[in-house]
């Protein structure tokens, strides 16, 4: 089943017609991904790719060809607006690859999302891969940057806020012989749509998935949030990263959501939580496929 997205997904990007969206639109109709409409203000009757129909609007790209999802390749002063037009016009999922959006931006979408139906991924997120189930594990669902190829279809979900790590567990995963069912990025930034305990529970609830690979990092308490979660209710095994280890107190690392404030959000207490939780801890980055062998058992 997998969650969120499979290859029966209709998509549309937002900012098709850039030379990065437009890359990585190319590479997602390369997988086999259900592309139908790109989205590009005054450009609307062109085509991408001589099969792609581009719109002027998200409303007229999703009357006009089903699409439930939107996937972000704004640039960052329009990005908010971005989403927020994908959400009026009633996409269900949408995905903010975007990098740099302005925090205050960012709180006016929280606000303004409160009470609609669509579900954010990101924003700053390398997007979803839900693997196909062909030879290949191509023709499933890519959405964003992720390389597809990495991919292979199987039965452990993958959540994580760094898309560097997140390439990396799929790829040692893959080489263990263990596919994935859906990897989820939900992005580095303080203010985002999706936190890892709303994974965790959609991973919990999908029959498919068999067994969890967590990734966070320093910064705030999402990972200790997922971790006391997962202690009551998954049953499933799960392994975990946390990055940041060796950062210094109130520097920030890479991500804007990476920083640690007032005693808070240390790798160290996250570490703690997830082994409390019966979580097992890979120690470096290079042991996250192993890690997730032993907790299997």
């Amino acid at each position: 089943m997998a969650i969120l997205v499979d290859e029966n997904t209709k998509i549309l990007i937002q900012g098709i017609t850039g030379s990065f969206g437009g890359r990585h639109a190319q590479l997602s109709l390369d997988y086999g991904t259900q592309l139908v409409a790109g989205v590009t203000p005054g450009k609307g009757g062109q085509t991408f790719a001589d099969r792609v129909p581009i719109f002027d609007t998200v409303s007229q790209a999703v009357e006009t060809t089903g699409a439930t999802v939107s996937a972000i390749f704004v640039p960052p002063p329009f990005a908010a607006d971005a989403i927020l037009e994908a959400a009026d016009a009633g996409c269900e999922l949408i995905i903010a690859i975007t990098e740099g959006i302005p925090v205050m931006d960012m709180m006016r979408v929280r606000a303004a999302m409160e009470g609609k139906k669509a579900r954010l991924i990101g924003p700053n997120c390398p997007g979803i891969v839900t693997p196909g189930r062909g030879q290949d594990s191509t023709g499933g669902c890519r959405i964003g940057i992720a390389p597809g190829y990495i991919h292979k279809r199987g039965k452990v979900g993958v959540v994580s806020r760094s898309g560097t790590l997140t390439y990396e567990a799929v790829w040692q995963l893959t080489n263990l012989g263990l596919g994935q069912s859906t990897s989820v990025g939900i992005g580095g930034d303080p203010i985002n749509g999706t936190t890892h305990l709303d994974i965790l529970k959609m991973f919990n609830d999908d029959p498919e998935t068999e067994a969890i690979i967590m990734i966070g990092e320093i910064g705030g308490a999402n990972e200790e949030i997922a971790a006391a979660w997962a202690k009551e209710y998954c049953k499933k095994p799960i392994a975990a990263f946390i990055a940041g280890a060796t950062a210094p107190p109130g520097r920030r690392m890479g991500h804007a959501g990476a920083i640690i404030s007032g005693g808070k959000g240390t790798a160290a207490a996250k570490i703690e939580a997830l082994r409390d939780a019966g979580i097992e801890v890979a120690a470096t980055p290079s042991d996250m496929g192993n890690a997730l062998v032993r907790a299997m058992g």
